[in-house]
């Protein structure tokens, strides 16, 4: 299914997911605050090449090659400017599930700072 999927549609794509990962921090932190503890969060892309058309239009995007995982990586999707990982993980969870929306094999990752 992924394969299908136009440079065009994933910048459309992209910019559902960014909307939805802003929104999803913005409701976190208004009903929770920004919890103490420090983090990363990001999203994983795995089955895509990135030399694929899909491959590289996600690069277009920002996302990055990892060598460790074999995914192509988005760290901080919701663009937050906070330290707090349930905030970022919120946000990177709401982009991950836009892609999975759309038959993009995606998910959330995270680690503590």
């Amino acid at each position: 299914m992924t394969t299908a999927i136009t440079e065009t549609q994933v910048l459309d794509i992209h910019v559902e997911a960014l909307q939805a990962a802003k929104k999803a921090e913005s409701d976190f932190i208004s009903k929770h605050g920004e919890p103490w503890y420090c983090g990363f969060a990001w999203v994983d892309v795995y089955g895509v090449r990135s030399n694929s058309k899909l491959g590289k239009a996600l690069q277009a995007v920002g996302f990055d090659r990892s060598s460790y995982s074999k995914s192509l990586k988005l760290w901080n999707p919701g663009g937050s400017g906070t330290q707090s990982m349930d905030v970022k993980e919120t946000g990177a969870r709401a982009y991950a599930d836009v892609l999975r929306k759309y038959g993009i094999q995606a998910y959330m990752g995270s680690r503590a700072d």
